[in-house]
């Protein structure tokens, strides 16, 4: 009876079906993939893609792949190991998941196609991450433009799987004719321990297939470290913004700076102007009317709506200041660090060059989307009495996604071989407490340990400063911690 009010709850509710699973019924089993199955494609896809962007484009960066394209092996062994690599890591995911599930009782049935889903939908990312190694130059532009791609797919199934129809027990949902268009609401649609229908992920199947088959056709055209999207063609003397070590911080970092600040404007612009279209539709059905009112009676719907869309803001934000710093990193064990530490350049200078272009990035991306958020509100003439909670919820992401940088950077004055490891598994650990803690049960104080949700938010009663001013304590004490060790630091060009 507690999971049919819950699920009646989230039907009534589009903020939770975004972000969440697609309600399939209360059994036991159907409840747990509704709480945790999109979070665990959103796993799979990102350990599919940068597998594949690592064995590919990275190996042809270090000259690795050069050095075996001169081998007997040939230029196309390298390719088709990795294709063979990704394929076995999406199995292995899918039976571990299964044996989870096995191991706690749930029925086989249900297990077996939850794991066939798993691997299913993460091979679609494999093979989006084969292509994308083909069309950029640079490893860090094919790994931008991937987790683009994946949480775009992701946030069109949520809204696609919000504007669905709800059964008249408000216990499952039908997913509208938009959710299609993503690889997870393929998955979502197998419904796992409901349905156990495999028959979406012929889908999956076919877009692996057609992704992976593309990409081997533009491996055998293209040359060894030429990407499909030429680069464009460099300036014959250097502007004066390069003499500067964070000038050419935000040299390197521009592009990507775009993209994310781009990413964040449709995400905020969503904020405030998905709401309404969601609710019409919702309301569509009389029993979920019911709960949207007495879900309106506690205040709570438009700043739910806008607190959880800029907490994706801010890991977009987060994610962009820690590859800034990780760039550090790349230009270390390339070697061009050392040439640049040659000149006059200092080691605290320069690493405060990639710190300051990652805490100054953060600051137009969320800016991009609390202008996109105002001018989409604006311009459907809502409630402006929202504009506050836009603007304090912006504030609130910034000091959040200001931490990951300041603590990746940390991680590269001390252990430097694991900066790109533990960077991403910050981020990605921060924003499953934030998304998910709660509606797994998890004890609200260890959901607080995120920065993203100890960030300052807009309440029915003003503002709930929640960890705004640790936030910002320990940002200060991380930076300059970071600085005062770097000054001690030798260089460590070891992969």
């Amino acid at each position: 009876m507690e999971r049919q009010t819950l699920l009646a709850v989230a039907v009534a509710n589009p903020v939770i079906l975004l972000f969440r699973g697609l309600p399939s019924g209360s059994s036991e089993g159907a409840f747990l993939v509704f709480t945790i199955l999109p979070f665990l494609v959103l796993l799979g896809a990102l350990m599919a893609s940068f597998l594949a962007v690592r064995h590919v484009r990275a190996e042809e960066e270090s000259g690795r792949a050069d050095a075996v394209s001169a081998t007997p092996a040939g230029r196309h062994a390298p390719f088709l190991a990795t294709v063979v690599h990704g394929v076995v890591a999406c199995l292995l995911l899918g039976i571990a998941t299964t044996s989870a599930f096995l191991i706690a009782g749930l029925p086989a049935a249900g297990g077996l196609a939850l794991g066939a889903t798993l691997a299913a939908a993460s091979s679609v990312f494999l093979g989006m991450g084969l292509l994308t190694s083909q069309l950029f130059r640079s490893a860090r532009a094919a790994n931008s433009v991937s987790v683009a791609v994946i949480l775009t797919a992701f946030l069109v199934a949520g809204v696609g799987n919000a504007l669905g129809t709800a059964s008249d027990d408000l216990t499952r949902m039908e997913s509208s004719g938009l959710a299609w268009l993503s690889p997870f609401a393929w998955a979502e649609n197998v419904r796992p321990f409901a349905d156990d229908d495999l028959s979406p992920l012929l889908l999956c199947v076919v877009a692996a297939a057609a992704l992976i088959g593309g990409a081997f056709a533009l491996q055998a055209t293209r040359d060894l470290g030429a990407g499909v999207i030429a680069p464009r063609s460099g300036r014959a003397a250097a502007s004066a913004l390069l003499s500067h070590p964070f000038g050419l911080a935000v040299r390197l970092s521009a592009g990507s700076l775009v993209a994310w600040a781009v990413g964040a404007a449709v995400v905020g612009a969503l904020a405030t102007s998905l709401g309404e279209v969601i609710d019409e539709v919702a309301t569509q059905n009389p029993a979920v009317t019911a709960l949207l009112d007495r879900l309106a009676a506690e205040g709570s719907m438009d700043q739910g709506l806008l607190i959880t869309f800029f907490v994706m803001v801010g890991a977009l934000a987060a994610c962009f200041g820690v590859q800034t710093v990780q760039r550090a990193r790349q230009e270390e064990v390339h070697g061009t660090a050392e040439q640049t530490l040659a000149t006059p350049v200092a080691r605290v200078r320069w690493l405060g060059g990639f710190l300051g272009t990652a805490l100054a990035g953060i600051v137009v991306i969320v800016g991009a989307a609390v202008v996109a958020a105002t001018a989409a509100l604006l311009a459907r003439g809502g409630d402006t009495a929202l504009l506050a909670d836009v603007a304090i919820a912006g504030a609130g992401q910034l000091a959040g996604a200001a931490v990951f940088p300041v603590l990746t950077a940390l991680v590269f004055t001390l252990l430097p071989r694991a900066t790109t490891t533990l960077g991403w598994v910050l981020v990605i650990a921060a924003v499953s407490l934030a998304l998910f803690g709660t509606l797994l049960g998890l004890d609200d104080g260890l959901v607080s340990l995120s920065p993203f949700a100890a960030t300052p938010v807009p309440a029915a009663d003003g503002v709930a400063w929640n960890g705004g001013l640790w936030l910002v304590a320990l940002t200060v004490v991380g930076v300059a911690s970071t600085l005062m060790l770097m000054r001690r630091r030798e260089i460590a060009t070891g992969g």
